[in-house]
This record gives structure tokens, sequence and C-alpha cells, in this order.
């Protein structure tokens, strides 16, 4: 990968879910850094939200406030690889609205 063609993407989910989706992100082509691939970094936290009307919470109920153990995994990838990415991450993650974030890198 050239600098200036590298975002930075980070998800949010459930510990218990943490290995298939790094491992689907890993597979579509994110994390790669020179001769490595499945690069990422995970730190745990927890994920706090209240399901409203209309939603189908995989963890919850509908108004009433949850906290869950989850864990953000963060990783590069490649601007051409983004959309295949994302569709991979979609795929492999649990929740109805998936958290996820893109950053674009400086070059230095």
């Amino acid at each position: 990968m050239k600098q200036g063609g590298v975002v930075k993407i980070q998800t949010y989910c459930p510990e218990e879910s943490a290995n298939d989706v790094r491992m689907a992100i890993g597979k579509a082509g994110g994390g790669r850094i020179g001769n490595y691939s499945y690069c990422a970094f995970v730190s745990k936290g927890y994920g706090h939200f209240l399901p409203m009307d209309g939603a189908y919470p995989v963890v919850g109920e509908i108004g009433k406030i949850e906290t869950v153990g989850e864990v953000k995994i963060e990783f590069v990838c490649a601007t051409d690889m983004i959309q295949t990415v994302v569709e991979a991450l979609k795929k492999a993650h649990p929740y109805e609205e998936v958290p996820i974030d893109v950053f674009q890198l400086m070059d230095y």
C-alpha cells in the first residue's frame, strides 16, 4: 500500500463476535501492512445504547438502556478495498446497525 491510498477503519462489536469479525476483515483484504495481513488492534470497552421502537436488537429490549461488553477493532485498509472490506465486515457482524468509522490518513 502506498501512503495516501490508505484509510483506518474501526468498528465495535460484542467480545464473543470479535474473532469472526476480525477474520472476515482480514479475509476480505483489510489489515494489510507490508508483508503482513490480518493486522488489527483490538481494545475492550463498553457500548451503551437504547433500542427504540422499530429496532430489532440482538442484545437488549426496546425502551431499556443497555450496556454491553464490546471490543473496538481498528485496522488499515487500501482505499480501493474499502467497499469489499466493509461489506465483509457487515456480513460477519451480529448487530442490526453496524458501527463503522472510516478515517483518511495523512501523508507524512
